[in-house]
């Protein structure tokens, strides 16, 4: 497994590009939300291994009248991610505005889940012409996202599957799912197949793991039973120290876990107690 972290949750008293570089010295890939902020050039720069980042900016997945603008604002940022060698592009079912739903909806219907999967399959094909890879993110409707339908899990899940694209995967967020549906260990096992990129944080709190309910350690053991070797990702907010909660997320997924590579592909696992970044 490589490990990330998102540049946006942690550091946040710094210019972004000096998260970057500090995420990246740590021996981690990064993450990161709208690029149309950043200084491209001084991200790229760094040095660091860009895992992934939002790959639209407006319309929803799943509603027929402004699915055409999720495929089109992702066409604009395609050449962005390629500048930056980012692997995976991140979309949701609807339009997010500061985290919360532009145009929410609460019931979905059976026109939802058509115009989702046929827009999957549109991204799909983009993404198979650039060498990119769109992943549907899960996303919680219980507390941060209320009124963005087919978020679930289960529902993203289906739509993923539904596509049947080599380019369309699943950003699984085991925080949102943790809220939404719980069982993770079971979710990460039926999932796999369709995994593009593994999303962590605890609960309560939204901060790294360790710090809340979620067994991290026995989620890592599962991951590696099955053979994952794709991307962790810690999408969290540093509860302390940000050092000390990168330090967190590397051993709750190194002890026990199976190998972990730093963002040079070498094998950092640490079975110790203790974690050197």
């Amino acid at each position: 497994m490589r490990l990330a972290v998102c540049a946006e949750m942690v550091f946040t008293e710094l210019p972004f590009t000096e998260r970057v570089r500090r995420i990246h010295e740590a021996g981690f890939d990064v993450e990161l939300w709208d690029s149309r902020s950043k200084d491209i050039a001084a991200l790229k720069s760094s040095g660091a291994v860009f895992s992934s980042m939002t790959g639209y900016t407006s319309g929803s997945l799943v509603d027929a009248e402004t699915a055409d603008d999720v495929v089109r604002t992702a066409e604009t940022l395609i050449p962005t991610a390629l500048e930056l060698g980012v692997s995976r592009m991140v979309v949701h079912s609807a339009e997010l505005i500061e985290g919360k739903a532009a145009r929410p909806v609460y019931r979905s219907n059976g026109s939802m889940w058509i115009t989702g999967v046929r827009t999957l399959e549109r991204l799909g094909a983009l993404g198979e012409k650039h060498g990119l890879t769109f992943c549907l993110e899960n996303l919680n409707t219980v507390l941060d996202h209320p009124g963005i339908p087919l978020a679930r899990a289960k529902d993203t899940l289906a739509l993923v599957e539904a596509a049947g694209h080599p380019n369309v995967k699943m950003m699984l967020d085991l925080y949102h799912a943790q809220l939404g549906e719980g069982n993770l260990i079971e979710l990460v096992r039926t999932a796999l197949p369709h995994i593009g990129e593994i999303q962590v944080a605890d609960v309560p709190g939204r901060w790294e793991p360790g710090t809340g309910e979620i067994n991290y350690s026995a989620v890592a053991r599962a991951l590696a039973d099955a053979g994952y070797e794709g991307t962790v990702g810690m999408e969290a907010w540093a509860s302390g120290d940000d050092m000390e909660a990168l330090g967190a997320f590397r051993r709750a997924f190194s002890v026990q876990g199976g190998p972990v590579h730093d963002g040079a592909g070498q094998d950092t696992t640490d079975f110790s107690t203790e974690v050197a970044l």
